[in-house]
């Protein structure tokens, strides 16, 4: 570890190779964690290449506890965190809304280490046991049209610098990691990420692959469709930048959206906007986000239809009931 913070204290980037071998060791337990602590803590003081974010990719993909789903087409939606904004759980909201309309989804989570509560935090709140049973997520898909995979069950490394992240308190190369290493690895991907260079990064690493995907970034730093301003995306179809106002929303004020301070009250909001009793605001922006992956899986379709489809699954309580029956 001597010569990998060496090697960052001089400005040098790593191989691909390097990066795997890096992850890799982390993984295995080789370092200590104060040796783990200090290499987060230097790599994050400059931008990832993606020679680098590669070789953490393949090394989290071919260490974790792959699950394999032939008879499913399969979405996640994922964002990186780390963007200071401490939302509620939007993207899980919209996942059960996206189960409610009938598709079936593969949502990888965490705990929050940068916000006050990440999608495993309010899950585990609200009941949820996590599993990495085959057989039981099998099921879960069947009859809820959706599975949960609480990452540190599925990556060794997430188990091992889980503390070390909790303690650090901010974000890490971890979070840019997360989305791209879904154990399942779906076909359709909805990601959000913190800043437009990593949203390049994305787009470079989707291309070399045959997933359909759609990655996310509001202007105004979130790493979803906030509606607190216009909002960028990167697809197969190319790039687009989408207007609030040409959507037909009135931008929001940001602490609409604000997720709370503790589990308790972001499990809070997470039940509301479920049985439908959230606000006006709580609502667009969950529907917003579900239209946007609704639309990755079908490209043929406008975001108005998606977010139509996305409505329905909400006020007619379907997603209410995906997560009823993934409880259960």
């Amino acid at each position: 570890m001597k010569k990998i913070l060496a090697h960052l204290f001089e400005f040098k980037t790593f191989t691909r190779r390097e990066a795997y071998e890096i992850l890799t060791n982390i993984a295995s337990g080789k370092y200590n964690n104060s040796q783990i602590a200090a290499f987060m803590t230097a790599y994050g003081m400059r931008s990832i290449r993606v020679e680098e974010l590669e070789g953490f990719r393949d090394a989290m993909y071919d260490l974790c506890l792959q699950l394999e789903f032939p008879g499913h087409k399969l979405i996640d939606l994922c964002g990186t965190g780390g963007d200071g904004k401490n939302t509620f759980n939007i993207s899980t909201l919209a996942s059960f809304v996206v189960a409610g309309a009938g598709y079936h989804v593969a949502k990888h989570g965490n705990y929050g280490v940068s916000s006050g509560c990440g999608s495993s935090n309010v899950m585990e709140f609200l009941g949820y046991r996590f599993t990495n049973d085959k057989d039981t997520i099998d099921r879960q898909l069947e009859q809820a049209n959706i599975c949960f995979l609480h990452a540190p069950l599925f990556h060794p490394a997430m188990k091992t610098v889980a503390p070390i992240r909790r303690e650090l308190g901010v974000k890490t190369f971890f979070n840019m990691i997360g989305p791209l290493v879904n154990p399942a690895n779906p076909y359709y991907q909805s990601v959000g990420v913190f800043n437009l260079e990593l949203a390049r990064l994305y787009a470079y690493l989707y291309q070399q692959t045959d997933k359909q995907y759609t990655i996310l970034h509001a202007l105004d730093g979130y790493d979803e469709v906030s509606l607190t301003g216009n909002f960028k995306t990167i697809s197969n179809k190319g790039e687009h930048i989408y207007s609030i106002d040409q959507l037909g929303f009135t931008p929001i004020a940001a602490e609409r959206i604000h997720g709370g301070e503790t589990v308790e009250e972001a499990a809070r909001i997470f039940a509301s906007v479920l049985n439908g009793e959230g606000t006006t605001e709580q609502n667009n922006v969950v529907l917003a986000n579900a239209a946007i992956a609704i639309q990755t899986i079908n490209p043929e379709k406008s975001f108005g239809d998606c977010y139509y489809e996305a409505e329905a699954s909400l006020v007619g309580k379907k997603a209410q009931k995906s997560f009823k029956k993934l409880i259960a």
